[in-house]
């Protein structure tokens, strides 16, 4: 039978959870108070474990957070996931000439892997917009890429391209000097890199999430 918690328990159990996702989600409680629009005294009186929101505030933080409400409320138990082992990986939007490809002006968003599952280096995503490497990558999938500055030839690279502030999916072919960016989709031309056209490859496309 399951072991009923006491109040005060369920306010440690929640304030413990709601710290550990403003470590994950890389938050703070001036964020939650601002975003949500709580009231500062209650916001924080949640996080310290002084207070148990109504359920209509569990379901808007569990929303924030994007996460389930069980999240928020219940223990993390031995043998299940930890927040620990999750990173937020950031999901890369426009491109800001000059800065770093993963500084917080290019970045659009965060998606939670599994540490143990996460390949080596400095990982993002990039969000496929077109069909421009359908079927292999459809319109709206989530692309892991791991950043390097080259690629072996016929693999799919996260390319810097229309003077370094657009970031896009292609294959890399090589012929002699020249290189081509192929899209998978036959409809589309290749991408003929030149001095007048040029092209930076940001890395390696890993694996792909097709959850739209």
């Amino acid at each position: 039978m399951k072991q009923l918690t006491t109040a005060q328990q369920q306010r440690e159990i929640l304030a413990n959870n709601l710290n550990e996702l403003l470590e994950l989600k890389r938050k703070t409680q001036a964020d939650v108070i601002r975003d949500t629009g709580f009231a500062e005294a209650t916001v924080r009186s949640w996080f310290s474990g002084e207070k148990y929101p109504r359920l209509d505030k569990i379901q808007a933080l569990a929303d924030y957070f994007n996460v389930p409400r069980s999240r928020i409320t219940e223990e993390q138990i031995d043998g299940m996931l930890k927040v620990s082992q999750l990173v937020s990986i950031p999901v890369l939007g426009d491109i800001a000439c000059g800065d770093p490809i993963t500084a917080e002006e290019n970045i659009q968003g965060y998606r939670d892997e599994v540490a143990d599952m996460l390949p080596t280096g400095n990982l993002f995503y990039l969000h496929c917009k077109g069909d421009s490497m359908a079927p292999t990558i459809p319109n709206g999938a989530y692309v892991l890429i791991r950043q390097q500055p080259d690629v072996e030839d016929g693999e799919i690279a996260a390319v810097l391209v229309n003077g370094d502030t657009e970031a896009t999916l292609k294959r890399v072919k090589r012929q002699g000097s020249l290189v081509m960016l192929m899209p998978d989709n036959q409809s589309y031309d290749p991408y003929v890199v030149t001095p007048d056209n040029p092209a930076r490859i940001l890395g390696k496309a890993l694996k792909m999430s097709a959850d739209l």
